[in-house]
C-alpha cells in the first residue's frame, strides 16, 4: 500500500514514462520501509524491479554523491544485473523529504541507454578508426558528501532500518540488519559505524565483529 504522502508521485512516474517511452522505468520508494522500499513502478523494462524490493544505488550513487543539489541527482549510470553483463542504465533520482529533513521516499528515473549505444556503434563504423565499442567504465564511488542534511538523511535511514531491533534481538538477527546496510553502502558515510552502534545500545567494537561475520571472516 503507498501511503499518502507519496501517492501524488504515481501520476507523475506515468507521466514520464508515457513521455520518454518504452525505455523508460520510473521507481517509486517508500524510505520508511528500505528492506522493502519499491512501492510503484512504472513500466518495469529497463532493470525488472519489482514491487517489496529494496533500493540499490541510493547511498553510494545519491546520498553520498558531491552532485546532490536540491534533493536530487542526474544522470549518474549503472549497470543491470544481467546475465549477459547487464544494460547500462543512465538514472536521476529525486529524493521526498519530510517537513524535519528525514528521508520520506524517492523516485528515481532509469533509461535504457541500448538503443543510443547501438546506434552511435553504427554510425561509427562508417568513421575511419572507429572503435567498435563504447567505453562506460565504472566510476569510482564519489566523495563522502558529509553535508549537514545528508547527515540527517542517512541517519533517518539507519533508524528506519533498525526500528524493530531491541535489546531482546537475536546476535543472527542484528548481524542480518549490519548485512543488508554493508551491502546497501550505509558505513560508506563518515560516522555510520558510531551511530548504527548507539542506536544498537552496543560498543563499535560489537559492529566492527558482525561486519567480520558478514565478510566471513568470523566462524
Amino acid at each position: 500500500m503507498i501511503r499518502q504522502t507519496l501517492q501524488p508521485y504515481v501520476p507523475l512516474a506515468d507521466m514520464l514514462v508515457r513521455t520518454f517511452g518504452k525505455g523508460c522505468e520510473v521507481v517509486l520508494h517508500d524510505l520508511t520501509n528500505p528492506q522493502h522500499s519499491v512501492v510503484y513502478v512504472a513500466n518495469n523494462a529497463v532493470t525488472g524491479r519489482q514491487i517489496g524490493e529494496s533500493f540499490s544505488s541510493l547511498v553510494d550513487q545519491v546520498l553520498l554523491s558531491p552532485d546532490l543539489k536540491q534533493n536530487s541527482v542526474s544522470n549518474y549510470y549503472f549497470h543491470t544485473k544481467d546475465i549477459n553483463g547487464g544494460k547500462l542504465v543512465r538514472s536521476s533520482t529525486l529524493l521526498i523529504r519530510k517537513e524535519d529533513g528525514t528521508l520520506d521516499g524517492a523516485l528515481c528515473i532509469n533509461l535504457d541507454t541500448e538503443p543510443f549505444t547501438e546506434m552511435i556503434s553504427f554510425l561509427q563504423s562508417f568513421l575511419p578508426e572507429h572503435s567498435a565499442s563504447l567505453n562506460f567504465s565504472k566510476e569510482e564511488v564519489p566523495q563522502l558528501n558529509e553535508e549537514e542534511n545528508v547527515s540527517v538523511m542517512v541517519s533517518s535511514l539507519i533508524d528506519h532500518i533498525l526500528k524493530d531491533i531491541s535489546l531482546d534481538s537475536t546476535r543472527e538477527e542484528r548481524v542480518e540488519k549490519i548485512r543488508f546496510m554493508e551491502n546497501k553502502g550505509i558505513f560508506l558515510m563518515k560516522g555510520s559505524v558510531e551511530q548504527v552502534a548507539e542506536k544498537m545500545g552496543v560498543n563499535k567494537v560489537t559492529i566492527y565483529s558482525y561486519l567480520d561475520e558478514v565478510h566471513g571472516k568470523r566462524r
